[in-house]
């Protein structure tokens, strides 16, 4: 292999690399990789580079990839755990960028306590497009939802072509708070990147030099034996939601975090998200709830300023380590916020509340969760009779085909954790909803999940789900649902007994896949309520 005995005297620093050539986000992380060699070796380290898997959610969609999507972020913990123990490393540079990478990689950290940071490939600059109301911007989200607009007749496939082609125009997790962007975001809040991880786009020179000051930084924190666990405490973690609530993050972040605090050895209570959320204003508007893109947000000072403007209010707790070697109230001395309109002050937020709600009643005793910032103002609250689909493709064909109505509630169950397996995100459904322009009018439940990018009155993560016998499974087409979003209540409008009955005659259906990994996974996955891990 060619090392020299005094690089083999060095401390040894593994670096785990989700490069491959099939994920937009992670084509550039050869680069990233090199970047955070040179700031190794120059800071007397000897770093080692191995790969890990990535999968790309926007490829996975509407298909049977998608069952492994979650999964995979299992696989991605459990790997690095087996190469840092197997081969003796002393510390950790993770390298991920997009959805299921970035907490595999915070899981495995928190994991194995070596010393450890997150560099991440960085966001995707928004693409372009010309059409005849002018130029705007646009993103991934834009090409699923003008699959709705061209079976409403509201767009022709050849604007639906431009758009394709012009949606996502550099390398880098894609343009939008969608769920990618949401966990780099969070790995500065937590403490894990250092500032500029979330919101640096994927081809700025930046970006680069924040690599090499990671490879540095990870000798140091060898050095001075700051651990992940020093790092992601309770506090880390409050700060880490706060931030979550003010950015307007993905529903996926509430799995993610879940999971995570479970590897750092603390408990996340899904009641704690609401507290968080009800004292946090949404400051922050993008895509898919609003207009901005990364881009604008880096431009406007980052996580670093959205942290300024919490901690001015009192609501992020300063003394919390990071990867810096300082405290995250040091790490935002000498920012300053330069766009008020893409940050907006405490006293003009876009909503009072924070992005996410965490919803209970007897259809989901457990919880579930919805991106509150993204839904329409008419439909907070709303009631509905349900129309129930057991998977995500009757529900889509249904939809497409005009079967829904306006104030229905879709139901989409067996796409759970267990169910699923591996709960799928319905980004197929609820872009077909908002390109049809049904979002103010119909609402969709799931113990499936979400992509960061769906917007309207869609309430994910049911729990239990139904193949674990939750209420869920049991609900009938024209049973009436009430949400209540303003007060976190969702109601099946049946009588405890009714539901008791029908539980007591239901069965659960065969497994949806019988062999291999995700079969495995199904027998030892969680609800999503616990973070869908495995145990």
């Amino acid at each position: 292999m060619g090392y020299t005995d005094a690089e083999l005297k060095r401390p040894l620093i593994g670096i785990a690399n989700s490069a491959n050539a099939i994920v937009p986000g992670h084509i550039n992380l050869d680069k990233i990789v090199e970047a955070v060699k040179a700031g190794i070796y120059m800071a007397g380290g000897t770093p080692i580079e191995f790969g890990t898997i990535g999968v790309c959610d926007g490829i996975a969609m509407n298909h049977i990839g998608m069952n492994f999507s979650l999964g995979s972020r299992e696989l991605i913990a459990d790997s690095i755990e087996v190469m840092a123990m197997a081969h003796a490393f002393d510390a950790m540079v993770m390298v991920p960028n997009c959805d299921k990478i970035v907490p595999g990689m915070m899981m495995a950290a928190a994991r194995l306590d070596l010393p450890a940071i997150i560099i991440s490939g960085g966001p995707m600059l928004a693409g372009k497009y010309h059409g005849k109301d002018g130029e705007k911007k646009i993103d991934l989200i834009t090409v699923f939802e003008s699959v709705g607009a061209v079976l409403s007749g509201k767009m022709t496939k050849e604007e639906q072509a431009l758009i394709e082609e012009a949606a996502c125009p550099t390398c880098g997790s894609c343009a939008g708070m969608f769920t990618a962007n949401s966990m780099n975001c969070l790995t500065e809040a937590i403490g894990m990147g250092l500032p500029g991880n979330g919101t640096i786009p994927a081809v700025m020179a930046a970006r680069i030099r924040l690599a090499k000051e990671a490879g540095l930084q990870i000798v140091r924190l060898l050095e001075k034996q700051i651990t992940p666990r020093q790092i992601m405490t309770e506090k880390a973690f409050r700060n880490a939601l706060t931030v979550d609530m003010a950015l307007g993050c993905s529903t996926n972040t509430v799995l993610h975090l879940t999971a995570i605090a479970k590897e750092a050895q603390i408990d996340i209570d899904l009641n704690l998200i609401n507290e968080i959320s009800e004292a946090t204003p949404h400051l922050c508007s993008l895509s898919p709830g609003g207009h901005h893109h990364m881009e604008d947000l880096d431009q406007a000072g980052g996580i670093n300023a959205v942290i300024k403007v919490l901690s001015n209010g009192n609501l992020i707790n300063e003394d919390a380590l990071t990867v810096t070697g300082k405290t995250i109230g040091e790490n935002h001395q000498d920012v300053s916020i330069r766009d008020n309109a893409v940050i907006r002050p405490l006293d003009n937020p876009y909503h009072e509340q924070g992005g996410l709600a965490v919803m209970f009643g007897n259809i989901s005793p457990e919880g579930c969760v919805v991106k509150q910032s993204a839904v329409k103002a008419e439909m907070l609250r709303h009631q509905g009779p349900a129309r129930v689909f057991d998977s995500e493709e009757s529900a889509s064909a249904a939809i497409k085909e005009g079967q829904i109505t306006k104030g229905d509630v879709i139901v989409i169950r067996y796409e759970g954790p267990m169910g699923g397996p591996g709960m799928r995100e319905m980004l197929t459904p609820t872009s077909a909803i908002a390109g049809m322009e049904l979002d103010g009018d119909v609402a969709l439940l799931t113990d499936g999940r979400f992509s960061g990018g769906t917007r309207g009155a869609c309430i994910g993560h049911i729990s239990p789900e139904a193949m674990q016998g939750g209420p869920i499974a049991i609900v009938e087409d024209g049973d009436f649902v009430s949400i209540d979003i303003p007060e976190k209540k969702i109601t099946l409008q049946l009588s405890e007994k009714e539901i008791r009955d029908r539980l007591s005659r239901w069965s659960p259906p065969k497994p949806k896949i019988a062999s291999g990994y995700m079969a495995r996974y199904a027998r030892m996955v969680s609800s999503a309520s616990e973070g869908a891990i495995v145990k």
